[in-house]
């Protein structure tokens, strides 16, 4: 099986770790680590140091020094938004109560300083049969989906595509937590490890007097058609679409790397004059 650069466990326990060390400035003691994670007290330093380098192995975000371990800074944080590459994506899936949901479609764009260069679609089958309602709103039909890949069969395909790019999504905790999920199908306890921005939040962030921040409104708002709404490529275009457009008004705003992006929000006095009138451009 193939080896992705991109994957990381997804074990409560490193999450945990990885909670420890952000909440202590970045480091902590084998010990530590071993008393708070693995709830062992008073282990003694080399059994800590095994314990320890046994549940990080291989997880690019840890380095181990002589008695403790760290969390390496990810450079893609604090990189201007002018050099990320970003891949933004859309998912199409199928679920029903008590039955865990599964892709039925997935659509990409990768977008690098300002233009989509490459894209990444497919239709996959999920092995079970579409609920009439998923196949009237995105016309997809059983007959589409029976010569389709399983998720299996793409899933090489997707990672190679994705790559270190930040993933864009409008409303990124649902796409990614279903491609994560898949994914664990084919990579037992493994997650994508990608950086992630999410265009709802972002919009909201930069634009919350407007009504509403789904995707429509959003297009209707920069003045640009969603071809195919509803279907994987055509919302993940559309959303490629939104970023450059949120993107260029971060960069009005002074705000040019990804850290500052999270955590930047237009105020009601930007928004009224500067912001207001950037917007009012893009109309």
């Amino acid at each position: 099986m193939k080896s992705h650069r991109n994957l990381i466990s997804d074990s409560a326990l490193v999450q945990e770790t990885f909670d420890l060390l952000s909440k202590n400035g970045g480091r902590a003691a084998f010990t530590e680590v071993v008393d708070v994670v693995f709830r062992l007290a008073h282990a003694d330093k080399e059994l800590a140091a095994s314990l320890v380098g046994d549940l990080v192995r291989d997880d690019p975000r840890f380095s181990i020094e002589a008695t403790h371990l760290i969390i390496l800074d990810d450079p893609i944080e604090r990189r201007r938004l002018s050099e990320i590459d970003f891949v933004v994506l859309d998912v199409e899936a199928i679920g029903a109560r008590g039955v865990p949901a599964r892709i039925i479609e997935l659509g990409a764009y990768h977008v690098r300083s300002g233009k989509i260069v490459d894209e990444f679609q497919t239709l996959i089958d999920p092995g079970v049969r579409l609920p009439r309602f998923i196949a009237t709103l995105t016309g997809i039909s059983d007959q589409m989906l029976r010569g389709a890949p399983k998720f299996a069969e793409i899933v090489d395909a997707w990672l190679d595509f994705a790559g270190d790019a930040v993933l864009v999504a409008h409303n990124s905790t649902f796409d990614l937590a279903l491609l994560n999920q898949e994914i664990a199908r084919v990579f037992p306890g493994c997650r994508m490890r990608n950086a992630e921005l999410c265009t709802v939040k972002l919009a909201r962030r930069l634009m919350g007097a407007l009504d509403s921040h789904n995707l429509d409104a959003l297009a209707e708002h920069f003045g640009f058609e969603i071809a195919q709404r509803h279907r994987a490529a055509g919302d993940a275009h559309a959303t490629a679409q939104l970023l450059l457009r949120l993107l260029d008004q971060l960069d009005s705003q002074g705000v040019h790397t990804l850290i500052e992006a999270r955590s930047f929000r237009a105020n009601s006095e930007t928004f009224g004059g500067e912001l207001g009138l950037q917007l009012a451009l893009d109309l």
